[in-house]
């Protein structure tokens, strides 16, 4: 049994693709494998030594050889050939513990690795090769946003200066659009320039004290106008056990919620938005607080739901020419609440809107906690999941509902809401308007069907006789359903 189990050791030395090498006490080698006799070629019938073979490893002294270094693990040595050509290999020295005599009581174990050097060596190549890029593309970037930045100021500003001089309806028409253009011009220079930070690992937070309640007030102030004048409900509710100060970046936080909440009136038609900050957890100075942005709007299917964290994505091509935007503001807004330590997420479906939630960690300030403070867990599905339950869709059901009371009534009030536009010369928020109105009319009769589709058309035409006659002809068509329901 044991001849056996030595013949299975030596052919398994033998065929093994690493350099195996025994040496005697005095340094000579006894015997190499088939992998190192190829790869050392040393010629046959020469002695070879330790030394020979390994000379920045090992060394001759008086009593035959010395390790220069200890190699107990694997270490890296150049491995002599016989024309003294050498390669780079990871060695592992073995002493036998037998000291009794014997044919060997050294062993090498080599493994070539001059691929793996030389794989090494292209990899940090190209890693120099794409840092340098990666600093060229940025310097250009942040350069070329520099320039598109001075003259859009000076377009914008300009633009200003005129429509506080101008009083015709149709020049003010036409600044009003150039002004929005910068607006929106330079919110996508920013995001460009926060995209190329992220991609970089480059961006920062920067930390400090600041009121979350004021920040929160200051963000629901900005939006209010914008969403009730749409026709649009907002409700913003800020938990009571949320703190008042607390150290984060209050500029990336309120980055994230303008993302969220300008795409909620973006997509929304009828119904309502509400925003919900919540404190869910607390160990020590720390504290998670959970966010949600719920809308009514148009909605999305779950795949395209799982797609919008991607840069330079929209749901589809029809979104992107409809409603505009570069696709990279959702990026942004997910880099930003993970490196708050959080996450974001987004549900929805066709037709019944979207919700957004994001968690973040903040600190609180010295005093205003202590140490050991620990604040029971709220489950961020468990929250979600009550401010659902809160009848958030009854009223929009309703309204959505051609014929009903609440519908009637809020088709008559957006349509005075138009009409009091296309007077004023406004077609563009016009358009908005007539938008939601067909959508409360989706279900209505073809002819009521036919007439938004004709006002729309005129109202994009601006065509200010045309708006005025489906107008009228509208108005005739729900003064006659509001009087079938005061008499039902």
């Amino acid at each position: 049994m044991i001849t056996k189990d030595s013949e299975f050791l030596d052919k398994l030395m033998e065929e093994s693709r690493e350099l195996i090498m025994l040496f005697d006490a005095g340094g000579q080698m006894v015997f190499a494998n088939a992998m190192a006799l190829k790869e050392l070629d040393y010629p046959e019938g020469t002695d070879v030594f330790i030394w020979d073979v390994f000379p920045t490893g090992f060394e001759k002294t008086a009593e035959g050889f010395r390790a220069i270094e200890l190699i107990s693990e694997i270490s890296d040595l150049m491995a002599y050939r016989g024309n003294r050509t050498c390669l780079h290999v990871k060695a592992r020295y073995i002493e036998r513990e037998d000291k009794t005599d014997s044919a060997w009581r050294y062993m090498i174990i080599a493994t070539d690795s001059t691929a793996e050097d030389m794989y090494e060596k292209q990899s940090r190549l190209a890693a120099a090769e794409n840092e340098k890029a990666l600093k060229v593309k940025n310097e250009f970037v942040a350069n070329v946003t520099h320039e598109l930045r001075t003259p859009v100021n000076g377009i914008q500003g300009n633009t200003i200066a005129l429509i506080e001089m101008e009083s015709d309806p149709e020049k003010l028409r036409i600044l009003n659009l150039v002004e929005r253009g910068c607006r929106d011009m330079h919110h996508i220079i920013n995001n460009i320039l926060d995209f190329s930070k992220i991609d970089a690992g480059k961006f920062e937070i920067d930390a400090k004290e600041f009121n979350l309640r004021e920040m929160l007030d200051y963000i629901k102030n900005s939006h209010s106008y914008k969403i009730t004048e749409k026709g649009l409900n907002l409700f913003f509710t800020i938990s009571p056990d949320v703190p008042r100060i607390v150290i984060g970046d209050d500029l990336r936080i309120t980055q994230i919620l303008n993302n969220l909440l300008s795409n909620a009136t973006k997509f929304t038609e009828v119904g309502k938005i509400m925003c919900e900050c919540v404190k869910t957890a607390q160990v020590g100075k720390r504290v998670e607080l959970f966010f949600i942005v719920i809308d009514t709007g148009i909605g999305m299917t779950r795949e395209a739901a799982s797609k919008l964290f991607n840069s330079f994505t929209q749901v589809d091509s029809g979104i992107s020419r409809k409603y505009g935007g570069t696709g990279l503001g959702l990026y942004i807004a997910k880099s930003l609440v993970e490196m708050m330590g959080g996450t974001i997420n987004a549900e929805s479906e066709p037709g019944k809107g979207t919700t957004f939630t994001f968690s973040i960690w903040v600190d609180l300030p010295e005093g205003e906690y202590k140490e050991n403070d620990v604040f029971e867990k709220k489950s961020h599905d468990t929250i979600l999941e009550s401010l659902r339950n809160q009848n958030m869709a009854a009223d929009e059901n309703e309204e959505m509902e051609f014929g009903t009371r609440s519908n009637i009534d809020e088709i008559e009030k957006r349509m005075s809401k138009l009409m009091l536009c296309v007077e004023m010369g406004n077609f563009e928020k016009a358009e908005s308007f007539i938008g939601s109105i067909r959508t409360m009319t989706m279900n209505a009769p073809q002819e009521i069907r036919s007439i938004c589709l004709k006002l729309k058309m005129a109202i994009q035409k601006e065509d200010h006789d045309g708006v005025v006659d489906a107008y009228e002809k509208f108005a005739e068509v729900l003064s006659v359903k509001k009087s079938e329901l005061e008499t039902s």
